[in-house]
């Protein structure tokens, strides 16, 4: 196989797998030989190896035979390293190879994949992510840093992963230059006990230290990994003391991670730490409508009735990639069935989804759906403040809790930051109490069941 064919097949894996996929991971092998059909590769790095091998090597093999390649399998080599000369001296004892520093180059920087859908177009800023997106924004803009690091948390769905990528395509797009890494917490964690494994940790710190900007997705995955917290702690503080951007992203508030070192915690609360809240009535219908516009022209000719974005947004309140889902099964059955798109044909193609709605009411759904009622931080409804106008809100939540799921008192407490049953008891004690005699609270708890059960 010549490298002329090498080259169109690349021209034709950079359609496949994407221009970030294609400059991260296949740009950087290069062909070595075609022998009994097996196509034999040099990569880099054992990381950029094992990453290629598990998740390109088909799309690679594919693109092979169609430009007539008889290839049976892909075969990926890192090059040895050979040992560096020890100057003779007198007495001399045996010395161990040892293997030559490596500077750290892109090549040697694959993150995770970025995905090409999440951008900053495509991002429905409503109010309960307004303050997020803005801050994400001045990030991507590459200037001098502001706040660091960005610290963003939220539920499922609720959008920390696509501002994470949108920030990375925006920075990409507006500053080549930078050296961009973003990777998930796991993937540092995997990375770094490579490291130690293969006695290249200085390999590892230089290229985590070299980066201009750092993201880290879900980092609350490396809480209790002693050894993965220690190396995460010097990297962040090395890379701030240089002026380096980092960006994290978390499922709760810094303070509120189990086992994650209280001066790791200090640090993340350093910067800008931004809640992403539950999505609301409008957040959900705006979201509907940005994705209606790109399955128009997806399926032409279809009709939607009125009434049906309406009805998703108001039954659907789980998290937005279980609203995007209904979606996208509802246009897709339309067009099978060449139907126009009811309300009749949605509980029809939905009735799953919308059962599993009706059937369960979570308590960390009577969390989000108290804390925007009282227009408080779901962090505190699960944290450790007492001040009334928190503590009044989260006694609420306790007693919805009891009333409406089938949970017992230890897992309530759970749920709530980890308090004791009793205290529990305590909470909806005394709902019980104020509801008789105050008559506001007893409208709240009412149309708060009504949300719920709706």
């Amino acid at each position: 196989m010549t490298d002329e064919t090498w080259g169109r097949v690349c021209n034709e894996l950079l359609k496949t797998v994407g221009k970030n996929n294609f400059t991260s991971w296949i740009a950087p092998l290069r062909l070595i030989e075609l022998s009994d059909g097996i196509v034999s590769f040099e990569a880099p790095t054992k990381f950029m190896r094992d990453w290629v091998s598990r998740n390109f090597a088909e799309p690679i093999l594919r693109e092979l035979r169609q430009a007539g390649v008889t290839a049976e399998r892909i075969d990926i080599r890192v090059p040895e390293l050979r040992a560096i000369p020890v100057a003779a001296v007198a007495n001399p004892t045996p010395a161990k190879p040892r293997k030559p520093a490596r500077v750290a180059d892109d090549a040697d920087l694959p993150g995770a994949p970025l995905d090409a859908r999440f951008t900053f177009d495509s991002f429905v800023v409503g109010k309960p992510n307004e303050l997020a997106h803005a801050a994400a924004r001045r990030v991507a803009e590459g200037g001098p840093v502001t706040f660091n690091p960005l610290f963003l948390y939220g539920g499922v769905g609720l959008g920390k992963t696509h501002l994470m990528h949108a920030i990375a395509h925006e920075l990409q797009a507006r500053r080549p230059d930078l050296r961009v890494l973003y990777l998930s917490a796991e993937q540092f964690m995997y990375r770094f006990v490579q490291a130690l494994r293969e006695r290249q940790i200085m390999d590892f710190k230089e290229m985590f230290r070299s980066v201009d900007v750092l993201m880290v997705d879900d980092v609350q995955f490396i809480a209790g990994k002693d050894s993965t917290q220690e190396e995460f702690f010097h990297t962040f503080n090395a890379l701030v003391d240089q002026g380096k951007q980092i960006v994290i992203s978390a499922d709760r508030a810094p303070g509120e991670i189990k086992d994650l070192e209280d001066r790791i915690k200090s640090r993340l609360q350093c910067g800008l730490v931004v809640d992403l809240h539950p999505t609301d009535y409008e957040l959900r219908l705006g979201i509907l409508q940005t994705k209606t516009e790109a399955y128009r022209a997806q399926y032409p000719g279809l009709v939607l009735a009125d009434g049906v974005l309406e009805f998703l947004a108001h039954r659907i309140t789980t998290n937005v990639r279980v609203l995007e889902g209904a979606l996208t099964r509802l246009f897709a059955f339309a067009s099978l069935v060449g139907r126009e798109i009811t309300l009749d044909l949605a509980q029809e193609c939905l009735t799953d989804i919308l059962r599993a709605s009706d059937r369960k009411v979570t308590i960390e759904e009577i969390q989000r759906k108290v804390a925007e009622h009282y227009t408080i931080r779901l962090s505190d409804m699960i944290g450790p403040k007492r001040v009334r106008t928190i503590a009044r809100p989260r006694q609420v939540a306790m007693y919805l809790a009891k009333q409406l799921t089938t949970r017992s008192l230890p897992e309530i407490g759970r749920r709530f930051g980890g308090r004791d049953h009793t205290t529990i008891m305590h909470g909806i004690r005394k709902i019980e109490e104020l509801k008789g005699a105050d008559r506001q609270l007893a409208e709240d708890i009412d149309l708060l069941r009504r949300l719920l059960e709706s």
